[in-house]
């Protein structure tokens, strides 16, 4: 088979993969349990699968993705106060820049209580995205900050109507913290936190 469609149908693959682990967090509901099978799911795929931004010889590949323990108080169920929707352009972490959308916003109940802006993807894909950079960033996680919620490659925690479920004990790196291969949107400066949010993955 051709390479172009090999990697086509592997990458296919993998956002499948990465749907059913999220399919599975909204059925199962919180708690440590749910979060430990998304954990050992996630390293599966990053362990050996083709499309996995770990490059060979990558220790983490064995031994998986290191995390914050497992804290509840860090679900959130917040409600989207609606934003006009201006475009904003969102860089990379290397060259490069996406179309977003400002939908909305959410309001933590952590510290001040600070917002962070919910974005629609413009150009390639219709869903939500919540980046964001915290007080443990550069330290204990990346320096340009972790995804929360990225719908359109299947990182989804569910919601009810004008909610969503906000829990950072499912926080992740983007794939340009494993690797130079990959460009990543980073969090604009109105998605960059004070407060340090011990949850999720970290370095």
């Amino acid at each position: 088979m051709d390479a172009f469609v090999d990697d086509t149908l592997d990458l296919l693959d993998f956002r499948r993969r990465v749907d059913e682990l999220y399919r599975l967090v909204r059925q199962s509901g919180s708690g440590e349990k749910t979060w430990l099978g998304w954990r050992a799911g996630r390293d599966e795929l990053f362990s050996s699968h083709p499309q996995t931004p770990l490059e060979v010889g990558d220790i983490r590949r064995k031994e998986g993705l290191a995390y914050f323990d497992y804290d509840e108080q860090w679900r959130f169920e917040l409600i989207v106060e609606p934003m006009e929707g201006s475009v904003v352009s969102v860089s990379h972490s290397s060259q490069g820049s996406t179309a977003m959308a400002v939908i909305g916003r959410v309001r933590l109940p952590i510290g001040d209580e600070p917002y962070l802006t919910v974005f629609r993807f413009e150009q390639y894909a219709d869903g939500i995205f919540v980046p964001f950079r915290d007080g443990t960033a550069g330290t204990e996680t990346y320096g340009g900050g972790r995804y929360l919620l990225d719908s359109p490659k299947g990182a989804d925690l569910g919601g009810s109507d004008d909610r969503i479920v906000m829990d950072f004990n499912y926080a992740y790196h983007p794939s340009c913290v494993y690797s130079d291969r990959w460009s990543c949107p980073l969090p604009p400066r109105d998605n960059w936190l004070t407060d340090a949010i011990p949850a999720g993955e970290r370095l």
